[in-house]
């Protein structure tokens, strides 16, 4: 049987362990199994489910280290960053499990002519995840959290790097108390996914990743009628109306672009800055760049940087840094491979990149900064409505209105003044255009994947 799931160092390329793919059988058996674990776990009062969940928080705190080895291994994270992943993730499901009864009340509405209406928010089953390696342990709890306490039943289906962080997810699963079959991970062949979104036991699918595989799975969700939420790329913009302190301002939107070496959604892919400090931002940024060097991710420190996910990433990313430098661009620093075992790029900083140059519309994941020079607010936002995306984009100035009235303007789904990436359990995330649609975290989290139940008594007179 071929193997794809895998363990593999992406700092040294080792290839650790494999794991074969489900059988056609097992995936019958995981559609039965979380079907018949839905009549359970649904029933059973919130309050219930919501204890499960405090233990689950518990226990992703109390394993922290352990958990953010895993990612260590599997994706290159930043051991640092990966435990405050982890610890991240504690919070979310603390969120749900402590706020799930209030976020899901029901909610009386007008009453008309002596009827009582009331509307209700009830689980509808099965959904199915799909979720990528960037953010192994926060993209699925993201998105079990909020279902497993509204009481649908889950099935996930993680990234191909990422099985071990998969399995033991699961394992913290069983061991909160989470009912078997309430939740199944499971090691599917893209043909096999297709196969449980048509299957009439899920309810819906909720899809994290790449544009071309949200695009494949929202085709498959509709034609079968299925909701989905999705959370595509992103090429958020950052822009720089001023600064009374420029070096400090270049420093921050750099090390903002290199967490998690560059492999995030919401990282600051494009930044836009004034023409009047553009000059010594970009010279304070490439001075800091080409001081980084290479580091082992288990131990990096921030004058290091980490490798990318894989050898595909690595090499994908070069292809964009070479063809934005073929189409015009100029290279600062980096757009190399150091001479070392594992997938590492050099950080990398390009300015002047043509509308031609891929770098210009698709999203770059990885440690490149893209920086364009503006001469006023108006070119600013044409610049950064540019793209097909829309998840999310900052602004920074001293004068407050003048960054409200430009973050005003952003088509995108989370805007932020003076501050980047703002995020948190209880602020919902998502974006709009190619970004995807649906909204996770937060009491929007919870009412995606519900039946909204409408109840009226008429009360005799």
């Amino acid at each position: 049987m071929t193997t794809t799931y895998r363990t593999q160092n992406p700092a040294t390329g080792e290839l650790v362990e494999e794991f074969p793919y489900v059988s056609d059988n097992e995936i019958q058996q995981t559609l039965a199994s979380a079907a018949s674990a839905y009549r359970i776990w649904s029933a059973m009062p919130m309050a219930e489910r919501g204890k499960i969940l405090v233990k689950l928080a518990d226990l992703f705190e109390e394993r922290a280290e352990e958990l953010a080895a895993q990612a260590t291994l599997e994706m290159g994270k930043n051991t640092r960053e990966a435990i405050g992943e982890v610890q991240y993730c504690a919070r979310i499901i603390r969120y749900y499990a402590t706020e799930g009864e209030r976020l899901a009340a029901d909610q009386e509405l007008k009453n008309i002519d002596g009827q009582t209406a009331i509307l209700r928010r009830r689980p509808i089953g099965t959904i199915l995840g799909i979720m990528p390696w960037n953010f192994p342990y926060y993209q699925v709890i993201r998105f079990a959290a909020p279902n497993l306490m509204l009481g649908n039943t889950v099935i996930l289906k993680h990234a191909e790097i990422c099985a071990g962080t998969a399995l033991k997810i699961q394992e913290l699963m069983r061991e909160a108390g989470v009912i078997e079959g309430a939740y199944i991970n499971v090691f599917a062949t893209h043909d096999q996914v297709s196969t449980i979104i048509a299957d009439p036991r899920i309810q819906g699918v909720s899809l994290t990743g790449s544009e071309r595989a949200g695009s494949a799975v929202a085709e498959q969700a509709g034609r079968h009628l299925k909701k989905a939420v999705l959370e595509l790329g992103g090429s958020d913009p950052y822009i720089v109306l001023d600064s009374a302190d420029v070096a400090t301002s270049a420093r921050r939107a750099l090390f903002s672009r290199l967490s998690n070496s560059g492999q995030t959604c919401t990282s600051n892919k494009r930044i836009i800055v004034m023409d009047d400090i553009y000059d010594e931002f970009v010279a304070e940024l490439t001075k800091l760049a080409s001081e980084l060097t290479p580091g082992n991710p288990s131990d990096a420190n921030r004058s290091e940087y980490a490798p990318l996910s894989s050898e595909a990433a690595a090499i994908g990313l070069m292809e964009q840094i070479e063809d934005a430098r073929k189409a015009g661009a100029t290279v600062h620093v980096g757009g190399q491979r150091p001479d070392l075992p594992g997938y590492y790029v050099a950080p990398t900083v390009l300015t002047d990149v043509p509308e031609t140059a891929r770098a210009y519309s698709e999203e770059l994941f990885g440690p490149v900064v893209m920086i364009y020079r503006v001469h006023t607010e108006g070119e600013a936002i044409e610049l950064a409505n540019s793209s097909s995306y829309g998840l999310g984009g900052a602004v920074f100035s001293a004068d407050e209105a003048r960054a409200q009235a430009v973050a005003d303007r952003l088509e995108v789904g989370m805007v932020h003044i003076n501050a980047f990436n703002v995020g948190g359990e209880d602020l919902p995330f998502g974006g709009v255009k190619r970004s995807g649609f649906g909204r996770e975290l937060g009491p929007l989290g919870m009412d995606e994947f519900v039946n909204k139940q409408l109840i009226t008594v008429n009360t005799p007179r």
